[in-house]
């Protein structure tokens, strides 16, 4: 797909052209353990049915597995993986100190347009060798999901990259809801978020159900897509979740959208059990 011998377009032109973020391309196994590697995609995997779980709970669990793992080893893992437990908790985690943080403002609100409102979180995703980072970026009304990226780092650039293919294709939304985490906290994501007139609204604390959408994304598409399949890549992983992405928003249809999918809410389409009848 890439060709690093082609004389005429350097790999950065080639991979905008693709589609492919550079950090994929480049992707380098981590020099990690099998036994870490394993721990992570149980942990994960768990995580998606518990995200109360904090590391002591998430001890608890892998030990009755079989695994003699203490807390500390399990913090460093979590960490790794950019996971907390999801619960209300005073002070505990905060964004960037220099970065500037937004009031929530969606309580209350009825969100019952597409480009209302929009939002986007990143997940860690498991490979054959080593792991990648996914940052999606989906509109409320219809989850539709409306861009992706893929990277080997939690920078903000891949999530910065995820917006502004999302504005490029659909145009700005009026509100653009985050949770406090670094890169959406930074002066990248939110001076390109202030750019195109958007106004912007971030979750509060350790609120699971500030940003429920995009969570329930992630169950999705790792127990219907990820945890089923084995990818050696980046290449094979973002290629993957091309077509996923595509089937999710055209044919799979949600029993919360009245079993319409996200293109025909979000483009505005008749219910085609309508047109049937």
């Amino acid at each position: 797909m890439i060709d690093r011998k082609d004389k005429k377009l350097s790999i950065s032109r080639q991979c905008a052209m693709l589609d492919v973020n550079r950090s994929s391309l480049y992707y380098v196994p981590k020099p990690i353990s099998d036994q870490d590697l394993e721990l992570m995609r149980l942990i994960d995997e768990q995580y998606m049915k518990t995200p109360t779980f904090g590391s002591r709970s998430m001890r608890n669990f892998l030990r009755r597995l079989g695994y003699k793992i203490n807390r500390k080893r399990v913090q460093r893992l979590m960490r790794l993986m950019g996971l907390e437990a999801i619960y209300p908790k005073p002070n505990t985690s905060r964004p960037h100190p220099q970065h500037k943080v937004y009031p929530y403002l969606l309580k209350n609100m009825t969100i019952d347009r597409a480009n209302q409102v929009w939002t986007t979180d990143i997940t860690y995703v498991p490979m054959a060798r080593g792991f990648m980072y996914l940052v999606a970026v989906m509109d409320w009304h219809s989850r539709k999901v409306l861009s992706f990226r893929l990277s080997n780092t939690l920078d903000a650039d891949f999530c910065v990259e995820a917006l502004n293919d999302a504005l490029d294709l659909y145009g700005p939304p009026q509100i653009f809801n985050t949770d406090q985490g670094a890169q959406f906290t930074s002066t990248e994501f939110t001076d390109t978020l202030k750019a195109a007139g958007v106004t912007i609204s971030m979750d509060g604390r350790g609120r699971a159900t500030d940003n429920i959408f995009i969570e329930r994304l992630w169950w999705t598409v790792k127990y219907h897509y990820l945890y089923l399949h084995t990818f050696d890549n980046g290449s094979q992983l973002h290629s993957g979740l091309c077509h996923w992405f595509e089937y999710y928003n055209s044919q799979r249809s949600h029993q919360g959208l009245d079993d319409m999918t996200p293109d025909e809410v979000y483009f505005g389409l008749p219910h085609p059990f309508a047109q049937a009848a």
